[in-house]
C-alpha cells in the first residue's frame, strides 16, 4: 500500500532529508558571557517545529569553545560526537571526545563546557528538553541565568538577595 501524495504534503515540513540538512544555513552563536564560545548551529528541531525538545547540529572551529562552563537546574542535555575532537571539562575531570562518543548532562549535574583544541572542525548533535522555566548556573563567573518561556535574564550572584525565614 502506498501513501497518497496528499497525506505526504501534510508531513513534508516534518521531514528533513540529508540534502535539506546539508543546505540549511548555520547560525553563528557567540555566547553572551564568553566571546571565545562560538558555535555554528543548525537547529533541526526548530526547522521542523518542535517546541518541547531541542536538537541542533553544531560545528565548532579549531580554537573555539562551545559555551561558558555551566549546568542547568531543569534541563537535561546530551552531546553525540559526529566528527573531530573536543576537550570536555565535566565537573573536575577533563575528557577527550571523538566521533561516536555520547555524553549526558543531567539537570542539576556537574558543570560542563568543551573546547576544540585540534586543528580541524568538530561537529556534534546537541539536544535536550526545553522546560518553560530553567536556571543556568555559571560557577566560574558567578552568574545565574533564568529562562522563562524563552526570555532570558541573568544576575551576577553578588547581587542576588536572600530572603530570611
Amino acid at each position: 500500500m502506498t501513501t497518497p501524495k496528499s497525506a505526504l504534503k501534510n508531513t513534508q515540513h516534518y521531514v528533513l532529508t540529508k540534502s535539506d540538512i546539508e543546505n540549511a544555513p548555520a547560525t553563528k552563536h557567540i555566547h553572551q558571557s564568553n566571546d571565545n564560545a562560538i558555535r555554528h548551529t543548525v537547529s533541526l528541531s526548530d526547522i521542523v517545529g518542535l517546541t518541547k525538545f531541542g536538537l541542533h547540529l553544531v560545528r565548532v572551529e579549531s580554537g573555539d569553545e562551545t559555551t561558558q562552563h555551566h549546568y542547568h537546574e531543569n534541563s537535561d542535555e546530551f552531546i553525540y560526537m559526529l566528527s573531530g575532537e573536543l576537550s570536555l571539562h565535566y565537573g573536575d575531570e577533563v575528557y577527550q571526545l571523538h566521533a561516536g562518543d555520547f555524553i549526558g548532562f543531567p539537570a542539576h549535574g556537574a558543570a560542563h563546557s568543551m573546547r576544540n583544541n585540534s586543528d580541524t572542525d568538530a561537529t556534534y548533535l546537541m539536544g535536550g528538553n526545553r522546560p518553560a522555566f530553567d536556571i543556568c548556573n555559571y560557577p566560574d563567573i558567578k552568574r545565574r541565568m533564568y529562562t522563562i518561556h524563552g526570555k532570558k535574564e541573568f544576575v551576577d550572584l553578588e547581587n542576588l538577595g536572600q530572603i530570611e525565614p
